[in-house]
C-alpha cells in the first residue's frame, strides 16, 4: 500500500513557490517545474534515441522524483546558494543530503525505493566525477531548460536590471548542452519549442476553477504528481514491470491532459452532462490534437505521444498486424500482468494511470477541505470518487477504497 505520510509530503511540492524575489504574474511552482523538466526531458531524450544513442529512461523517472524530494525539503535554500555550497563547502553539502535521506526515512517504507534514492544523493554529492552519462545530461540540460522558460515568461514584467545576470548565467549554462540536437532545436526555436510552449499552456490552467482551494494546482503539475503516484503504485504491486511497461506507465501519466493544452480543462460535471456528450469531447479533443499538436511533434515520438494519449485509461498493447502496422489493444490486467509484461508489446497500465489520476483528484480536494477551504464542489468530488470505487474493488492489483480511506484518516 502507498505510503501516505509519502503521497501527502510529495503533494507539497504544489505548496513552493519559484522566484519569490522577482515580479511574478502567475504562481510559479515546485511540481509545475518537475512536470515540465520531464517534458522537456523526454523530448531531448527521444532527439538522442533517433541518433541511435541509448537513454537509460528508468534512472531519469526516478531521479526525478527524488530530485522533487530533495527540493522540498530544501525549499528554504535557494538554489544559486546551494550550488555555492557543493563547490565551496563539499563535506558540508554532502551532510546536508544525508540530512534529507534522514528525513524520508522515516516515511518512506520502501527499501528498495530508500536504497535507489540514497544512490541519486551519494552520485549528487561526488564533486570528483568529470565524466557524466548521456542520461544525466539530459536531465540536467532539461532541468536548465525548464528553469530558462520560467524566467523567460516573467521576464516581461521585471525590469531588466533584475533578471540579466541570471539569464545570462543560465543562457551560458545551457549552452553547454547544445551538442544534444533537441537542445540545439530548443535553443533555435524549431519545433520542439513550439510544441513545449503548448504545453507550457497547462502550467496557466487551474484545476477545479469553479472553486477556491489550498492549495490551488495546475493541469501541468497535476500530470506530474499523476505520473509519480502511477510509479509509486506501480511499485505497490510488488510486480517487476519490464522496462517499457515502467517508461510507458510514467510517460502515460504525464502526457494524459496534453490534449487539454488545445481544448482546455472541461470538468468532469460538464462531460457528463448528457449520455452522448464524453464521446463527442473526446472526438473533438482528437481533432484538434491533430490539427494543432501533432504538427508540432517530431516523427521520432508522435506516434508514441499518441499512443500516450489515445484511450488514456485502458490496459493497453501494441501488436504488430500481418502488413506490419501497429495498433492499440485493450488487454485485462491479468492478460498484462502475465502474458504481456515484455518490452515487445509496450504494455501499459492505463487504468492505474485513472487510479493515480483519481487520487490526485482526491487528494486536491480533501487536502482543501483539511485546510478549511471547502465547498460543494469540494466535497461533492470528493465524495463521487469514494462512490465510484466499490468495496474490495481491486485496480490492476491495487484496492483501491483502502487507497482512499488511508488518504482521508488523520
Amino acid at each position: 500500500m502507498l505510503d501516505k505520510k509519502f503521497i501527502l509530503k510529495i503533494f507539497e511540492g504544489f505548496s513552493i513557490q519559484r522566484w519569490n524575489d522577482l515580479v511574478r504574474p502567475f504562481d510559479l511552482v515546485e511540481m509545475d517545474k518537475a512536470a515540465e523538466k520531464m517534458v522537456s526531458a523526454y523530448i531531448i531524450g527521444k532527439y538522442e534515441e533517433s541518433e541511435g544513442r541509448e537513454i537509460d529512461w528508468e534512472w531519469m523517472i526516478y531521479a526525478s522524483l527524488f530530485d522533487l524530494l530533495k527540493k522540498i525539503m530544501l525549499s528554504d535554500i535557494k538554489s544559486p546558494v546551494q550550488q555555492m555550497i557543493r563547490e565551496k563547502y563539499p563535506e558540508e553539502y554532502k551532510k546536508l543530503n544525508e540530512w534529507v535521506y534522514s528525513k524520508y526515512e522515516g516515511i518512506i517504507s520502501d527499501a528498495d525505493l530508500l536504497a535507489r534514492f540514497s544512490d541519486f544523493l551519494e552520485l549528487d554529492s561526488n564533486l570528483t566525477r568529470t565524466e557524466f552519462t548521456l542520461t544525466e545530461r539530459v536531465f540536467e540540460a532539461a532541468h536548465k531548460f525548464s528553469s530558462l522558460r520560467e524566467l523567460e515568461m516573467i521576464a516581461p514584467v521585471n525590469e531588466k536590471v533584475r533578471i540579466e545576470k541570471i539569464h545570462g548565467e543560465l543562457s551560458e549554462n545551457l549552452n553547454k548542452y547544445a551538442d544534444l540536437k533537441g537542445v540545439a532545436l530548443l535553443l533555435e526555436r524549431k519545433l520542439p519549442f513550439q510544441f513545449i510552449m503548448k504545453t507550457e499552456q497547462l502550467r496557466f490552467q487551474t484545476r477545479w476553477n469553479q472553486t477556491p482551494r489550498v492549495p490551488e494546482t495546475s493541469v501541468l503539475g497535476h500530470c506530474f504528481f499523476v505520473a509519480v503516484g502511477t510509479l509509486l503504485l506501480l511499485r505497490s504491486t510488488g510486480e517487476k514491470p519490464c522496462p517499457k511497461r515502467l517508461f510507458n506507465d510514467f510517460f502515460s501519466a504525464l502526457f494524459h491532459d496534453l490534449p487539454e493544452s488545445v481544448t482546455r480543462d472541461i470538468i468532469s460535471p460538464v462531460k457528463q452532462a448528457t449520455n452522448e456528450l464524453p464521446g463527442i469531447v473526446k472526438q473533438i479533443e482528437d481533432e484538434i490534437v491533430q490539427a494543432e499538436l501533432v504538427p508540432l511533434m517530431d516523427a521520432s515520438y508522435v506516434d508514441e505521444i499518441l499512443y500516450f494519449t489515445n484511450d488514456e485509461f485502458q490496459n493497453r498493447i501494441l501488436v504488430t498486424e500481418l502488413d506490419g502496422h501497429k495498433t492499440a489493444q485493450a488487454v485485462s490486467y491479468e492478460e498484462l500482468r502475465d502474458n504481456y509484461n515484455s518490452d515487445v508489446y509496450s504494455p501499459v497500465d492505463g487504468k492505474l494511470v485513472r487510479l493515480a489520476d483519481h487520487l490526485s483528484a482526491f487528494i486536491e480536494a480533501d487536502s482543501s477541505i483539511k485546510y478549511g477551504i471547502t465547498s460543494k464542489q469540494l466535497t461533492g468530488g470528493r465524495d463521487n470518487i469514494l462512490k465510484s470505487y466499490l468495496s474490495g474493488t481491486k485496480i490492476n492489483g491495487i484496492d483501491a477504497m483502502q487507497l482512499f480511506w488511508s488518504i482521508m484518516e488523520d
